[in-house]
This record gives structure tokens, sequence and C-alpha cells, in this order.
């Protein structure tokens, strides 16, 4: 007897959306029952791996990888004791059930969903902006592994991330983060970082490897899009663009939007200090001391010149592989300025007013000392001024 999964599913469904009165055991036997008669349903060819126990085991877990049932990862885990997805399912059932497990990686991308965004992008751009095929089918597979990947004990929920992603050749490089939850904010260092608070960002988003470079705001200028800046002939190509507003970063993720068909941000200041410190609880993302040779500031060692800083990458990356959190430039983030955290959103979103005069800007800069290197330090700006040591990174959602 062999019956279609999605048949399959839809008992496994009708046991709980109808209360039927069966023991937890019986529930259990006709679940893995449903589960072995719906893998002997055809399978369309080049759907799945050739290797019959994985097309068993991946279709099982599709059926039930947004399931809100115990009893589904129960079953998993029964079928598959070293599946490819156990730590997943157990992290999924200690949430169920109310427990406090350390959570494993969560809410990536899907390889469908990334598929899909892929295809959204518009079929007409010219041959030099056209999406990299090829690495968005690379970082589709590695989205999938970045799913089982476990939080390092000692850190705060967050994912490590290694996926990198470019969306068009003149793109800047992101880094895609998963969903995850961190204490934002110190109750030791800067007033206006008070009270510490715990955030959950509830959506997976990718966020620049590296700060935007002139090399990158060029390529905007070229187009017509960004304005040209005092300075800029005398700079490298390679260092972080700076003395820009916060408008002006506006102007380049909507041209970068407009270009790619996919809506590039700036970071809310949440998102940014999550990806900042990089799973770390301490006062720097590297730890609780500081130390030379981690960040591009004036007290932090070389490379370091008081006219410039130093060209992006240049200094160790944090756990997420995202360089110059610290130092560098002041980087702007969407958020409106408040003088503390008093009653700020809990879910990552940005913190806006009616009438906002001023924005955030987060990481302090290569001009300054260590003592605003610490990951929760936050300043204000002007949304229409430039300044020598402001630059910015940018963002983007992956739902």
């Amino acid at each position: 007897m062999i019956i279609h999964p999605k048949l399959a599913r839809f008992l496994m469904d009708f046991f709980y959306n109808f209360n039927v009165r069966i023991c937890l055991v019986c529930r259990k036997l006709i679940l893995i029952l449903l589960l072995n008669l719906s893998f002997s349903y055809p399978v369309q060819a080049g759907l799945m791996p050739k290797d019959t126990g994985d097309q068993y085991e991946l279709s099982y877990w599709e059926s039930v990888r947004d399931s809100k049932h115990a009893a589904d990862y129960e079953a998993y885990l029964q079928a598959y004791p070293a599946g490819r997805f156990v730590a997943l399912a157990r992290t999924r059932l200690e949430r169920i059930r109310g427990g406090k497990a350390k959570p494993a990686m969560r809410g990536t991308v899907r390889p469908v969903e990334a598929a899909r965004r892929w295809r959204r992008l518009p079929e007409k751009l010219p041959p030099e902006r056209q999406p990299d095929i090829a690495a968005a089918a690379a970082a589709t597979a590695a989205i999938t592994e970045l799913e089982t990947a476990a939080v390092p004990s000692g850190s705060s929920s967050a994912p490590v991330s290694t996926l990198e992603i470019s969306d068009c050749p003149t793109c800047p490089t992101l880094v895609a983060l998963a969903e995850g939850g961190f204490r934002m904010g110190s109750n030791s260092d800067d007033l206006t970082a008070r009270p510490a608070f715990h955030v959950f960002i509830a959506k997976p988003f990718a966020i620049g490897k590296y700060e935007i470079t002139h090399s990158q705001w060029n390529a905007c200028i070229t187009d017509g899009a960004c304005p040209r800046l005092s300075a800029d002939n005398n700079r490298s190509l390679n260092t972080p663009v700076r003395d820009v507003s916060w408008e002006d970063a506006q102007r380049y993720t909507g041209w970068l939007s407009k270009l790619t068909g996919l809506a590039y941000r700036l970071p809310t200041e949440a998102e940014w200090e999550y990806a900042a410190r990089g799973g770390s609880t301490e006062r720097y993302w590297w730890g609780s001391a500081m130390k030379p040779a981690m960040a591009n500031c004036k007290d932090c060692g070389m490379p370091w010149s008081p006219e410039n800083p130093a060209t992006v990458g240049s200094f160790a990356s944090n756990s997420y592989g995202l360089h110059d959190m610290s130092g560098s430039v002041w980087e702007w983030v969407s958020d409106c300025w408040h003088n503390s955290y008093q009653r700020a959103p809990a879910n990552g979103d940005s913190w806006e007013e009616a009438d906002c005069r001023h924005r955030v800007l987060r990481g302090g800069s290569w001009r300054d000392g260590a003592a605003h290197m610490p990951v929760s330090t936050r300043f204000q700006g002007d949304p229409t001024e430039r300044q020598a040591q402001n630059g910015f990174r940018i963002a983007r959602n992956l739902e």
C-alpha cells in the first residue's frame, strides 16, 4: 500500500485539528506508519538525492519542518535517531514543550524561498547588472547547511554564519544572519545605552561584510544616483566612504534597490548590535578586555593613520565574519535617536518618531580612542549633515 505524501501530511494533521482521541504511543505509531507508507510514493526524477535513505528523510523533514506539534518531531527522531536534522528537531521539540535547551541555528532562509527571490529579479537588466545565478545556487546550498549549525556554548542565541551573498557584480558582499535573541545595550558603559534589555530578531537578514567603500560609492555616482563628495579624489578606493549623511546613505540604498530589485536599507540599531556582537555577551565582540589590533582606532594598534581609516578588512572579523564593526568609521543605522533604551522595541524593528531630528550612529571611528570601542557605544547625528568620521554599511531582508 502506498499513499501520496500530501495525503499523509493531511492525516497527520487530522489527529490534532480534530482532537482524535488516541493514546500518545498509538499516535506516534500511526505517524511513523504514515511516514513509511508515503515513502513508497514515486518521486519525480531530479527532485531528490539519488540515495534512497536521503530521499525518505528529506521527504519527511519537509513535511514536518513547520509543524507546531511535538509528536511530529518525536516521530522524526524515532525514525531517524542519527538523521541530518536531529539537532534542529530536538531544539524545536524543546521549544514546543517549553524547555530551555540551547537553541540551534534558527530561521535561516530555505532553499525554495532563496530561489524564489532570485526569480523575482528583473529579467531585462543590462548584462553587467545581471545577478550571478551560479553564486545564487551556491548560496542556496549553503543556506541549507546553516539551518543545522549549533550555537557556540556561552554565546547568545544567534547564528555563526559563513554564508556570503553578492546580488550583482557591483553589489557589496553581505553576510546572512538567522533570527535570534541577544542582550542589547549595557548597564555599565554609556548612559545612553541603558537599560540593557533582551531583543529577539524575528526575521533573518543580511548585512554588509564591510562598510561601503569609495569604489562602491563611485558606482552610484557614475549612475547619477549619489552625490560626489568633496574629498573623494584623495581617498583610496577600498577605504570606507565617509563624509556621508544619513540621507546620502538612503540615496545609496535606494539606488541599489532599484538596481537589483531587492529591498536594500540601513540596518536597524538592534540588527547592527546583534551583528556586531557576533554572539558575544561581553563588552567587546572579542571579549571582556581591550586588545591591540582588533579594531581601527587611535589606541588600537597598527595599521593606523590620523588622516584616514584603514582599508576595509584590515582587522580581524568577528565570529559572524563581519569586519570593522568597532572603529574605522561611525556607521549610520535607520533608527531615530533616543537618549536611552527606555521603551525601545524588543523585536529588532527601527525605533521611529514622527518628527525625527537626529539619527543613530554606531561603532566609533579610527579617530576615537579605545573608550569608544565597546560594542554598545552609540552616538547621534543630524541626518542632513556630513561629517568626516561618518559612513555606513547596508542590510536587506532575507524573507
